[in-house]
Formats: C-alpha cells, structure tokens, sequence
C-alpha cells in the first residue's frame, strides 16, 4: 500500500484523521491555483536527515515557495553539504563517556566535535567575502551561503544533500527569525570583532516577509502557512498579517490556510499564543477560512515523511515562484502601499476594542 493510500483509507480518527485532514487541506486547496506557500521549521529537523529526506524533495516539487528557520537547523544542513558524517546512535548513551571521546548527541543522531569546527571554519571563510561587508536581510545572506554550499557540494559530487543548495538553485529565500541563535549567526558575532561588517537587518526581513504576503492577496494568490513546530519561527511567519494590518494599516484579512504539526498543548503556552481560532483575533488568519485550518498533534518526523509522500504522490509539481529573484519589487510594492495609507487613524477601531474588552473583563468580574 502506498503511503497516500494509507493516509486515506486507515487514518480515520483522532491524531490520525488530523493528519488526514492535514494532507487533504494540502493537495486540495493550499498547493492548487499557484497559492503561496510558507513553511516554518522549528527543532532539530535537519540533523535528523528530514532535509535530504523531505524538505529538499518539497522544494524541488515547488511545493514550498518561501521559508523561516531556526539558525540551528540551517546550520545542520551545512554538515550534509560538506560532506560531514552525521550516525545513528541512541538516546539512552552516557553523555559524559560521549563528552570524554569528543562526541556530540542529538537525541539520537551523534557525530565527532570536529563536524562543528569545519563547519564553523566553512561558514568563517565564506562570510569573509566582500559581498557579506555590509548589513543583509537573513534570506540573502542565506542565499549568498547557499551558493557557497552548492558550489563545494558540485566539487564534492554531492547531489541534493543541501537545503541552503536547494533553495539557492531553486530561489527559495530562507528567513531566520533569530538570527543570533545559533552557531551561525556566533560565527558572525565572532568575525565581528575582527572588523568584518556582515551583520544581519532584521528590519529587513520583518518587512521583506511581510511583502511575500502582501504580493500573493494584492494579486489575487492564496497565502499559506505550513507550520512544522512551533515557537519564533512559526510566530515570525504568522506575524507578516498583524504586520500589514496593524503596523501598516493595509487593509488586508489574513492568510488563507493554517496547518501546524505540533506536538505542543495550547494550555500550557506551548502553542506560542497561536492555535487557528486565536490567531483569528489577531487578524493572522482570515476568519472566512477558518474551517479549513487543520492542527495536527503529530511529531514533525512522523508527520512530515507521510505528508511529503502524500502531495508527491497526489500533487502536480508546481512551477518554481523564485521569490528571492524578486524581494526588491516586492518590498518597493509593500512601501508604496504603506506610504500610500499615510497617517489615516484608526483609533475608532481601537476605541470599539477597548470597550469589548471591557465589557468582557466587568463580565467575568462580576461573577
């Protein structure tokens, strides 16, 4: 049985049905009609292999038109594009007997302290370029990186190994909400101090994702959030609509469609404050199309490999937006809308919130 049939015929109820659901709200509506899709990526995805296994695949589908990462799983990728081993091991290792012989664990992929140092020499010697000296959005810096990945990957014979290769090749810009956080964005901290002047604009990329939104609802495409986890990439990629709408004072409604794979509760906080329904009241997801947001309460490596296999399966391959081709015109575009609503007020809407809150709030006082 194939994995799309399995999905369809054996996954009826609970996590199962979601997962269900999940595929179908894919292939049927967020992949059709050449809707914009954004995919975020939170945990250790990339040293578990599901970037050769799944994302590069996704890209390569065009299935994923623009991207935010954590640094972390960006700079995992680097080792697979260098050539660098990554094993199999076990969660249950003495992590102190690892430590003594020089081996780092991921849960249960391990690898020799040395894959970081090359790697940290590799990102070190790339960002000594003259095209990193000055301040870059996160997605051409990656991109810039991902050239320098896919170059050694072709010296090396290496084929699909990367996913910064892959979304250089295919135009893909990549965002990281926090840049510092990760042995990346250390790698620039260091070379700062030695009077190298890349550094990152996150002005830039808070507004350059916020122009991805923008130019698939301003011409008519569905914008789609795939959320793989939770936590700063998933909140940078759902921020775009307040951004448009509450910042900027574009009239706008949302993105279109939700799906999360999470293994996260939202009572806990663990869903970042954004379940479908309570993005709604943010203004990050159009109420119209509410019913079509699907959480699947499902491990990222269980949910993914099935998912990917589904819309490979049952989905056309799309033809490559290459958005990064375009974030000039498309964050000129964005400005121009913005400058163009000026100063109007909207205190009149703040006012009618103000006063529902209040209503609430003497509400549940009074009882």
């Amino acid at each position: 049985m194939k994995a799309a049939d399995l999905i369809d015929e054996t996954f009826l109820a609970y996590n199962g049905g979601r997962l269900r659901e999940a595929a179908r709200l894919l292939t049927d509506k967020m992949l059709p009609e050449n809707g914009y899709v954004g995919m975020s990526l939170t945990g250790a995805l990339t040293p578990a292999g599901l970037g050769k296994s799944c994302l590069i695949p996704w890209m390569k589908a065009g299935f994923v038109d623009w991207v935010v990462s954590t640094g972390a799983n960006l700079y995992h990728d680097l080792h697979y594009g260098l050539d660098l081993s990554l094993h199999q091991g076990s969660p249950f290792l003495d992590d102190v007997d690892l430590h003594k012989h020089g081996v780092i664990r991921i849960y249960d992929v391990i690898f020799d302290y040395n894959v970081l140092l090359d790697t940290d020499a590799f990102v070190r010697s790339v960002i000594q370029g003259p095209e990193f000296q000055r301040s870059l959005g996160t997605d051409e810096f990656h991109y810039l990186l991902g050239k320098y990945v896919d170059a050694r990957a072709k010296a090396l014979n290496l084929k699909d190994t990367s996913v910064l290769a892959t979304a250089y090749r295919y135009g893909i810009p990549i965002f990281t909400s926090s840049p510092g956080d990760s042995s990346i964005g250390m790698n620039v901290a260091a070379m700062s101090l030695r009077d190298q002047a890349v550094s990152f604009d996150t002005n830039r990329d808070v507004n350059q994702t916020a122009s991805i939104v923008y130019a698939a609802k301003s011409t008519g495409h569905t914008s789609s959030v795939f959320i793989l986890g939770g936590g700063s990439p998933k909140n940078f990629m759902l921020q775009t609509e307040p951004q448009i709408q509450e910042i900027m004072g574009i009239e706008e409604k949302g993105h279109d469609y939700f799906l999360q794979c999470t293994d996260a509760r939202p009572d806990t906080g663990g869903l970042s404050g954004a379940t479908p329904a309570e993005a709604v009241s943010w203004g990050k997801v159009d109420p119209a199309t509410l019913p079509d947001c699907v959480v699947a309460y499902v491990d990222t490596t269980v949910s993914l490999p099935l998912l990917t296999a589904y819309c490979l399966s049952r989905s056309p391959r799309r033809k490559h937006k290459r958005l990064y081709n375009h974030r000039d015109t498309m964050l000129n575009t964005l400005k121009s809308a913005y400058l163009k609503v000026g100063s109007v007020s909207k205190t009149s809407i703040g006012r009618k919130g103000v006063q529902k809150a209040n209503d609430i709030g003497k509400k549940h006082k009074a009882k």
